[in-house]
């Protein structure tokens, strides 16, 4: 049996393929439009899961949508009645949208896939919680969904136990944590839904002096995680910005402009959103195992993306284990909706072992053969060497050694936000120079903003103080003491920027200046070139760690195809490209014939 899920029109559009409860493949529209977080509808993500399968839509049993557009167009025309006459310019603006294309996903479904088959609409959060807890290696396990906006709802608790999901408590609209989020994100000068890791990464440079000014004016938290918003301080319910003039008086000015000098005050401004959301990530995860009295903890939603806040509750809450949905955001939607008509919908039995997820590494999207790659090289006159399957650990680990920075391009695509050793760019994160470097030359991205490390999953706790695997980078915890190095001026008198300037471990290029890192662990199983890559690495060095970041640069997505990795390659200052088994040195190419920045070519957000 096959079932494609769909998530679009709002942000991060998809699509997943589950054949007889097993995940197929999932990928984001983005990757093949190359437009960042494109919201269309997913025809591209659909023809590769339908292709991936060898099916056509005819062969589908069912196609599901991750959401009840009614219910949220319900929720949407009372928000704008509460606020009349006010909200009349959004109104306006929202209304073409819906009445053309979103209250008509079922023509369109139809129309644009010629499916003649059933089509069933699920709960926003419900597709979250499925996308949470189905792919899980728990049987039985409490989950915690928390974003923006669903229908009504922005965030949900329950139970998810052998086939069956359960909500139990909701939060409703406008009282939003993602929202709030978002809101800063949009005050701190970053796009909304696309900046707020940007604001994660900002925080540690600030001190979080706002704290208790958000606390007295924004939001009443109670002390299960529940809170009210006061809602004079946002824009978000009737206004085309999430701020007003009440905010901006309160935190002594406008937002600040895209592009511009990054004050202290935005630093601080940061630090203090950050710490008053991952204290209400606390509370609520504390509440719900008081309620549930679960010991396993499944999240998703895109706060769950908040992989500080997603530490703290590992280390500070009461569970003993926690599995994120890699594609937390509304990508992971389309996967959850698949997985609840498999398991809850027609009441199939689940299978699980508590140790072994079912998300296959997230590695879910398109993957292209030695023979696509050399005629596509070979087409385009491009200097490569082809090296055994054997070689390319030995070689590409003393590049890294060499101070090289490589574009690594293996197997399937990574389904969700983060690059997890499919789509990656790589370096050495002992050097001091690498995080400047693959910033400014090779991102063409903010110099604060830090990178992870990918560790050998043996050699974790010897480096970091976690104990647990993180297969899907979303866990931030701290470099161990032993590897640290201690600075020779005392910290507390750098302020902002000048945090950078001290190099404060052994693995500099991946260490954030508050001493943590957002971790990847790998496994052999999990990806057994890039596994022993690494290994390689550490038997030279006696260092289990490189730097991991994702194929791309600012304002594109990750790349997918090989024309996308050999452009970002011959357009940024990276040094190697390794794509399948041919490896292509910079200084061997040809230029190319429009020698143009990305900065010219993308939009920057």
């Amino acid at each position: 049996m096959y079932i494609l899920g769909i998530s679009c029109f709002y942000h991060d559009s998809a699509a997943c393929l589950v054949r007889d409860g097993e995940i197929i493949a999932a990928v984001q529209e983005e990757r093949f439009t190359r437009k960042k977080h494109d919201f269309s509808f997913p025809i591209n993500s659909i023809n590769f899961c339908l292709k991936e399968a060898g099916i056509t839509a005819k062969d589908l049993d069912f196609v599901v949508f991750y959401d009840k557009p009614l219910i949220k167009f319900e929720r949407i025309l009372e928000t704008y009645l509460s606020y009349a006459p006010s909200g009349i310019r959004q109104f306006i603006q929202a209304m073409p949208l819906w009445l053309k294309q979103k209250l008509w996903i079922p023509d369109l479904i139809k129309t644009e896939m010629g499916y003649k088959g059933k089509i069933l609409f699920v709960e926003h959060h419900e597709s979250h919680a499925a996308s949470a807890f189905y792919p899980s290696p728990f049987k039985e396990a409490a989950f915690l969904t928390m974003d923006g906006v669903g229908e009504w709802d922005t965030t949900s608790f329950g139970i998810g136990k052998d086939n069956n999901i359960e909500i139990l408590y909701t939060l409703r609209f406008p009282h939003s944590l993602g929202l709030l989020y978002s809101t800063f994100t949009y005050y701190c000068g970053f796009k909304v839904n696309s900046g707020e890791y940007k604001l994660m990464g900002l925080a540690p440079y600030g001190e979080p002096r706002y704290v208790d000014l958000i606390l007295d004016k924004l939001i009443d938290i109670k002390k299960d995680g529940s809170f009210k918003l006061n809602m004079r301080y946002f824009g978000y319910g009737n206004g085309l910005k999430m701020t007003n003039w009440h905010f901006e008086d309160l935190f002594g000015g406008p937002p600040r402009k895209p592009e511009t000098r990054i004050t202290q005050k935005y630093m601080d401004i940061a630090a203090s959103i950050q710490k008053v959301t991952e204290e209400i990530m606390l509370r609520m995860s504390r509440h719900v195992y008081k309620v549930t009295g679960l010991d396993k903890l499944c999240l998703a939603g895109g706060v769950a993306l908040n992989c500080v806040g997603n530490g703290r509750i590992l280390r500070e809450g009461p569970f003993k284990e926690i599995w994120i949905q890699p594609a937390s955001g509304d990508a992971g939607g389309a996967l959850g909706a698949a997985l609840l008509v498999w398991y809850k919908y027609l009441g199939n039995k689940r299978i699980v072992d508590e140790e072994n997820d079912k998300q296959k590494a997230s590695f879910l999207g398109p993957a292209y053969s030695d023979e696509y790659i050399e005629d596509f090289l070979k087409k385009e006159n491009i200097p490569y060497k082809k090296l055994l399957y054997s070689e390319i650990p030995e070689i590409i680990s003393d590049l890294i050694i060499q101070g090289k920075v490589i574009g690594w391009f293996q197997g399937r695509l990574e389904f969700g936000p983060r690059a997890l050793g499919a789509r990656s760019i790589i370096g050495d994160a002992r050097n001091p120079q690498m995080q400047s470097k693959m910033n400014l030359k090779i991102k063409y991205r903010e110099s604060f903003r830090p990178f992870a490390p990918t560790v050998l999953k043996e050699k974790v706790n010897e480096w970091f103080e976690i104990d647990k695997e993180s297969p899907y980078m979303l866990l931030v915890a701290q470099v161990k003491e032993d590897k640290r190095i201690k600075p020779s001026n005392p910290q507390d008198r750098l302020k902002g920027f000048d945090k950078l300037k001290v190099k404060r471990s052994y693995i500099p290029a991946v260490t954030h200046v508050d001493y943590s890192a957002r971790i990847q662990t790998i496994k052999r199983q999990d990806h057994p070139l890039f596994y022993d890559t690494i290994n390689s690495f550490y038997k030279k060095t006696g260092c289990p760690v490189i730097i991991n970041t994702s194929f791309n640069v600012r304002g594109e997505p990750l790349v997918c195809s090989p024309q996308d990795a050999f452009r970002c390659f011959m357009r940024t200052e990276m040094d190697y490209l390794i794509i399948g088994s041919f490896l292509l040195d910079k200084s061997k190419q040809k230029p190319l014939k429009k020698d143009i920045k990305w900065q010219e070519v993308f939009e920057l957000d």
